[in-house]
């Protein structure tokens, strides 16, 4: 078993890696990651390990920026000395929250969760029907906070899904920005893909609020949505046109 540890803290790497040789020798150790630019770029470039450590406030951020800027599927057990963060890491694959200092016998049985949940030959294809089945079927609203107020806007009135300073928001029909707490990876699994499309890194549409389409380039197109108030614009990355087009087309 492949182990990719993140965490900014030497003492706490160093005791990691002893306690996991201690409970299963086995394991490897495929490197230790400091930041979220770090780590992003690891993955790009690296075979992906079996399992993350993952510490949630590295030196340059949350760590949750990293599942916002890449495809993630392997699973995480969360080490950190903050407890504030548990739900917002159970929105991505993780297994296990571990707070600090890490205890042999929690660690001992986070691994033995992942052992019975993940194989080393079908864990992805476990790891995605566990996914599947919190997710199952689309998401009919989305919670947002305003000010001290909790309210749900109904999937339907969103206009759009933005990112705007690695921050997700939605858009609603009353032309209304709000901040939510997904990334646009996630929002894309979740939503009505015969209602939404995702035009490229930074926006998913709602084909309800779409005014126009226009021919922006030989091989680009440019979106007019409704109750769009902001500078960027809505153009469909080139290797999306003909997806998009058959989409429009349904």
């Amino acid at each position: 078993m492949k182990v990719l540890i993140i965490e900014d803290e030497l003492p706490a790497v160093q005791k990691l890696q002893r306690l996991l040789m201690e409970i299963d020798p086995e394991v490897k150790i495929a490197g230790n990651l400091q930041s979220v630019e770090e780590t992003i770029n690891w993955w790009l470039h690296n075979p992906h390990p079996d399992l993350l450590f993952m510490d949630i406030q590295l030196e340059d951020g949350l760590c949750f920026e990293i599942f916002e800027n890449t495809a993630i599927n392997t699973p995480v057990i969360f080490t950190t000395a903050y407890d504030e963060y548990a739900l917002k890491a159970f929105k991505v694959n993780s297994i296990d929250y571990l707070l600090k200092p890490i205890d042999r016998d929690a660690l001992a049985a986070a691994l033995m969760k992942y052992k019975t949940i993940f194989t080393h030959h079908d864990y992805q294809r476990k790891l995605e029907n566990l996914i599947g089945s919190m997710q199952s079927g689309t998401k009919e609203r989305f919670l947002i906070k305003i000010g001290e107020h909790y309210r749900s806007v109904p999937t339907r009135q969103v206009s759009c899904f933005f990112i705007r300073e690695r921050y997700s928001f939605i858009l609603t029909e009353q032309g209304k920005e709000y901040p939510v707490d997904y990334s646009l990876e996630k929002i894309e699994k979740v939503v009505d893909r015969v209602q939404f499309f995702r035009i490229n890194r930074n926006f998913i549409i709602n084909y309800s609020a779409i005014r126009d389409v226009i021919s922006y380039s030989t091989s680009r197109l440019k979106i007019i949505l409704n109750g769009w108030q902001g500078q960027e614009d809505f153009i469909v990355s080139r290797e999306r046109v003909a997806e998009f087009k058959e989409w429009m087309d349904r």
